[in-house]
């Protein structure tokens, strides 16, 4: 019998082998990856996203699967790449780099993107600038950004045609083709040595729905015909990807009578992703085709901490007959277009896929280490905005990161001491070994979790009137900053700082004998720093002496986040 019983288990491990082998989890990029584009060349795939107010921008994954990502570098990662034309030195928040396309062209890669930056004086327009960039190892180092002059909109693209041409993709606004926005897309020829627009513009497509919130332009070349691809229905719940086709590139381009071909606009709300849509498409070297596009996972409150996430689905092209044309006088013949069916299926993103390479498996281990003992800081480390000089120190030899206190506090467009990456799951275990004892008023240092410069949570060691306290603060979205709980603490060299994030709640912990042992501090709700815009929660490190000027700083000897 207990041979029965033996038999049994190792048979059932063996067909959840099986299938964990053969199927793949969505999403493929887990965390704020919003707006992704892709790009094969030979066995590597390439993946961009958007960044945002974030710096270093344009992060950049690799792989060679499809299922399995690594970020191996960023399109701008030197201030000097964006602090004049390209500002994100007080850009405001959910301004910055928008919907990157990425290409590959004779040897060199190519990231043609938008800047939106709105002043604060608020008389004066937002200023759309449309940029590229080039290098021959996506890994970096890239070039400068080439400001392609007079290209009004966002989300622009660049294709190659195999005529030799090649053709900058924008988006205005309807019927006005001279002014910045959405819901119509252009395109127009590019002089590549001198990065100027050449020759006529063409508006050449209103999407599916005629000019209702359509961006996100791509075209491809395929069965001697030119498809278009674009978002529409806005960044929400009717968020939607649309194709067109057309003999010519300047147009007129036919919509695909099946429109939209991916959304979750039909789905009930309480579908495990929404908000799908902002795609591109990849050809496998066997000819297969797959889809990359943003959804929003529906774990907290209809949306999620990690914001919007890279998904991928299968694709087909299947024909079809779309009307009849006059092949020769009296003689009609149908027209016969083949249209592309994403997850041909079920219609749908799926939480589980049939894997695209068998002898691959999908490793989903999110957890973050990280003990500074390298010379550079990690590529998973991030910025709000470009920081300042002297932020921070690395020490690779007694492996610490040293986080300078700065005046600056967390501030609409403001370079503060805050160093963070990004969130990949709603549970997790987060905490920082650091050493501070902090001497003058007011100085602070700890661990946070944050979206934007108005809404975050901050653990941290506070001197107040002579006195080393450890609080807790939180600044939800469209209320002051609140203190949770505060308390005198003493320790003799490092604190411990834990987040622990489990069944929609965050508790706060500490450890002062060098995680022997944790003490509780804290509870709140995990949905106080959620997803209600552009962009995904990160966790990180803070440190402020709250606008007084000083030379102390917090000393991190490791930071972990376990993914369970």
């Amino acid at each position: 019998m207990k041979y029965n019983i033996s038999i049994f288990y190792f048979f059932l491990f063996f067909l959840n082998n099986i299938y964990s082998q053969d199927t793949f989890v969505n999403p493929i990029i887990n965390g704020g990856y919003p707006d992704p584009s892709i790009v094969r060349v030979d066995d590597d795939f390439y993946i961009v996203n958007s960044s945002f107010e974030y710096f270093p921008a344009l992060p950049i994954h690799h792989s060679k699967d499809l299922v399995n990502w690594e970020l191996i570098g960023y399109g701008i990662d030197r201030p000097s790449q964006a602090s004049s034309e390209v500002n994100l030195v007080d850009v405001q928040q959910q301004g910055g780099i928008h919907a990157p396309s990425i290409r590959y062209h004779d040897g060199l890669f190519y990231i043609v993107v938008t800047n939106v930056y709105s002043p604060e004086d608020k008389s004066k327009p937002t200023d759309m600038v449309n940029f590229i960039l080039t290098a021959k190892n996506p890994a970096g180092p890239w070039s400068d950004p080439f400001i392609i002059k007079g290209a009004p909109g966002i989300d622009p693209d660049i294709f190659f045609d195999d005529n030799g041409k090649v053709w900058f993709v924008g988006t205005h606004d309807t019927g006005n083709p001279n002014q910045n926005g959405i819901g119509e897309i252009w395109i127009q020829e590019l002089d590549l040595e001198n990065w100027k627009l050449i020759g006529q513009r063409h508006s050449i497509w209103k999407g599916a729905c005629g000019g209702c919130c359509v961006e996100g332009p791509h075209i491809y070349k395929q069965y001697d015909r030119y498809y278009l691809m674009v978002a529409e229905g806005g960044t929400s719940y009717n968020h939607a990807v649309m194709i067109g086709s057309s003999k010519n590139i300047e147009g007129p381009y036919d919509s695909n009578p099946k429109n939209p071909i991916l959304t979750s606009r039909h789905l009930s709300n309480n579908n495990w992703v929404h908000s799908t849509g902002h795609a591109d498409l990849v050809q496998l070297k066997d000819n297969r085709w797959y889809m990359v596009a943003l959804g929003i996972r529906n774990e907290m409150d209809a949306t999620s901490n990690m914001g919007r996430e890279t998904h991928l689905m299968p694709v087909s092209w299947e024909e079809a007959w779309d009307n009849w044309v006059e092949v020769e006088k009296g003689r009609w013949e149908p027209d016969i277009i083949k249209w592309p069916v994403v997850a041909p299926e079920t219609g749908k993103v799926e939480r589980n896929t049939a894997i695209p390479f068998f002898i691959k498996k999908q490793n989903i281990d999110y957890s973050f280490f990280d003990d500074f003992d390298s010379e550079k800081l990690d590529l998973q480390w991030n910025f709000r905005r470009v920081p300042k000089e002297n932020t921070y120190n690395l020490n690779s030899k007694n492996k610490t990161l040293k986080l300078n206190l700065n005046p600056e506090i967390f501030k609409l467009r403001g370079q503060y001491n805050l160093m963070g990456f990004r969130q990949k799951e709603t549970e997790f275990d987060y905490s920082a070994n650091m050493s501070f004892k902090p001497k003058k008023n007011h100085s602070e240092a700890g661990v946070s979790i944050f979206s934007q410069d108005d809404n975050y949570i901050n653990f941290t060691v506070k001197k107040e009137n002579n006195e080393t306290m450890l609080i807790l603060t939180v600044k939800p979205r469209d209320n002051d900053l609140k203190t949770i709980k505060s308390i005198p603490i003493k320790y003799n060299e490092n604190i411990i700082l834990k987040i622990l994030s489990k069944n929609n709640k965050y508790t706060y912990h500490y450890s002062i004998d060098n995680g022997d042992s944790f003490m509780f501090f804290s509870e709140t709700a995990a949905n106080l720093v959620l997803c209600k815009g552009y962009i995904g929660t990160n966790l990180g490190l803070y440190a402020t002496s709250n606008g007084n000027k000083t030379k102390e700083y917090a000393e991190f000897n490791w930071v972990k986040n376990l993914i369970k």
